[in-house]
């Protein structure tokens, strides 16, 4: 085997590897949304500390990803296609380790409300802002490994599902304050733990539009770009 052939190889080979990271990171995502949320509904504070632990293989795993991407730029100089893979895996990276994150400070939030006992509404809405979120990272990753940007293009319609469940929790949780079941700062509390849980949501929409500009080449802020753009030519001209 030739020497570029050998490159080409420990190229695609680092390819292959940075996407089984990501399913990878994904998959530990989605398995912390479903703990941390037991954890949230059972106030268990052990259970929130393991779960904040477990943040770190992820972090882990975004640094060898990252790591990866980057010896891959070094190896060659790749265009097109490759070029759009690296690009994307990189946003990946970020996407996903943030969600990480989100799923860590809900269980560092557990430890904030001690002592409050969540009306069946609420526990109710958590369980399903939980399925949703599990609902939309889980299919974020599946779009990539897949390479589906049809799927990928659908996350947006069912993220909107999450924000009205989130919506509708931010005011039970404020209507529990005005009827004296929990204190204000509790009250704040919990809605800092639902927003946690819509930018997951978030994130996963973030996840399609960059598995669509993957298999596309096309981004949704591609669009305003070019008119910004076509504006400020018009600009120059007069």
């Amino acid at each position: 085997m030739s020497e570029n052939e050998e490159t080409r190889s420990e190229f695609h080979q680092l390819m292959d590897e940075v996407r089984s990271d990501l399913v990878r990171m994904g998959g530990l995502v989605t398995e912390g949304i479903a703990s941390v949320t037991v954890a949230l509904l059972a106030n268990d504070l052990a259970m929130a500390d393991q779960i904040s632990t477990q943040d770190d293989e992820i972090d882990l795993l975004s640094v060898e990803a990252e790591e990866k991407c980057i010896r891959m730029l070094a190896l060659q100089q790749p265009v097109a296609v490759d070029l759009r893979t690296i690009l994307t895996d990189l946003r990946m990276v970020s996407e996903i380790e943030r969600s990480g994150d989100l799923v860590s400070n809900i269980a560092k939030g557990i430890g904030r409300i001690q002592g409050v006992e969540l009306e069946p509404r609420l526990r109710g809405l958590i369980d399903r802002m939980c399925e949703q979120a599990v609902r939309l990272t889980t299919l974020a990753i599946d779009s990539y490994a897949d390479k589906d940007a049809v799927l990928a293009g659908a996350l947006g319609e069912l993220d909107d599902r999450l924000d009205e469940l989130h919506n509708d929790y931010i005011d039970t949780v404020f209507s529990s304050r005005f009827d004296r079941y929990i204190t204000t700062q509790q009250a704040v509390q919990l809605a800092v733990i639902g927003r946690f849980y819509e930018r997951i949501g978030a994130h996963a929409v973030n996840i399609g539009e960059r598995v669509q500009y993957l298999v596309t080449g096309e981004l949704p802020e591609h669009k305003g770009a070019q008119r910004a753009r076509i504006r400020r030519d018009q600009s120059e001209e007069v």
